[in-house]
């Protein structure tokens, strides 16, 4: 079995041998990248054995607005009839929006120039073989410079699950709200609001639906809070988690903020390990206006399955705002996994104006 990669770990000798999937150049020149024409799918890494990916880089390049959201990456492992990995790329590596922006968490990155550096070290291990693709659904070409980084073992590694991560969107959320009367600042609507409950978690905003064996490991949540003004907070929609069935959540939060593990109505970028915003667009006339992205990863306190996991949050208290949602949930289970949603056509991906 192979040992922890944790710096504790990292004087004890392994059996492993390192490979690694590239674009270099193999004529010997300085042409380390490729190019993908629209509608094309390459892949990056057809890898034959047990092994772990321990290190993905990669950086893109197009003319065309928003490619990070054209662009979709497509994990499989041990031949699965469907992607355990099927995210645009931007997404996955941590922001949304079709966006790119320099932050850091320690599963994920991105890097300078501009955060043009993706990375991500979420181990990935497969027992026979693992397939990374790329997909230029865009309308212009795709550059792909990149690195997949993993190790060979002579047996699979015990007891260990797979890697999965799954992309979502709302556009919009169906809130019940009055904007109007939101937007004015209204107190006894807003009285009105907080008075609602919501203990079933209906109509909540769904982040990740499984089933399986096995553990979530956090996700990114993309906000677009698209009708202007001053009143039109994003936050207080409590997170609901359900565990194997249980019909009420498993896991009740007490605010979109809390999850994320910040407080009162945040309103800057922050970056750490295991929570952060990376972005946040808001103004002092709208201070949480327009796009966000926040990530919460559940590294030290992975949430256990053993039958199912449906991983939900309010969109407002009681889901009365109406916003643009998108997520990236990652977890790991046991194969087969449930059918995901229908990846979304380009044009239902790209962001708001």
């Amino acid at each position: 079995m192979i040992g922890p990669s944790s710096l504790s770990g990292l004087a004890f000798l392994r059996d492993a041998r390192r490979g690694r999937a590239s674009s270099y150049d193999t004529t010997g020149g300085n042409r380390d990248f490729w190019l993908l024409q629209p509608g094309e799918t390459r892949a990056l890494a057809q890898i034959e054995g047990a092994g772990c990916v321990r290190h993905v880089w990669m950086t893109l390049g197009s003319r065309e607005e928003a490619y990070p959201r054209r662009s979709v990456l497509r994990m499989s492992w041990d031949g699965a009839p469907t992607p355990c990995v099927e995210v645009p790329a931007g997404d996955f590596f941590g922001v949304g929006h079709g966006l790119i922006k320099e932050y850091w968490s320690l599963p994920l990155t991105m890097s300078p120039r501009d955060g043009r550096g993706f990375n991500c070290f979420f181990p990935m291990p497969f027992a026979s073989s693992a397939r990374i693709e790329l997909t230029n659904e865009g309308e212009r070409r795709l550059m792909a410079y990149f690195y997949i980084d993993y190790e060979l073992y002579d047996r699979p590694l015990e007891n260990a699950a797979y890697f999965h991560a799954q992309w979502r969107r709302e556009n919009p959320t169906e809130g019940w709200g009055d904007d109007a009367r939101r937007l004015a600042g209204d107190r006894e609507y807003a009285a009105e609001v907080f008075s609602t409950p919501n203990l079933s978690g209906e109509g909540n905003y769904v982040i990740l639906d499984a089933r399986g064996r096995g553990h979530y490991a956090g996700c990114n949540l993309n906000v677009d809070c698209f009708r202007r003004g001053k009143n039109d907070w994003y936050g207080e929609g409590d997170d609901m988690i359900f565990i194997d069935g249980d019909a009420t959540p498993t896991l009740h939060g007490t605010g979109t903020e809390d999850y994320f593990n910040t407080a009162w109505s945040p309103q800057r970028e922050f970056c750490a390990p295991y929570h952060g915003q990376p972005l946040a667009s808001g103004t002092e006339e709208w201070p949480w206006g327009g796009k966000q992205s926040m990530y919460r990863f559940h590294i030290e306190d992975p949430v256990h399955f053993r039958e199912s996991i449906r991983v939900t949050i309010e969109h407002g208290h009681a889901n009365e705002n109406s916003h643009d949602y998108s997520s990236t949930a990652y977890w790991y289970q046991t194969e087969p996994h449930a059918a995901f949603p229908a990846l979304p056509p380009v044009g239902e991906r790209l962001p708001r104006g």
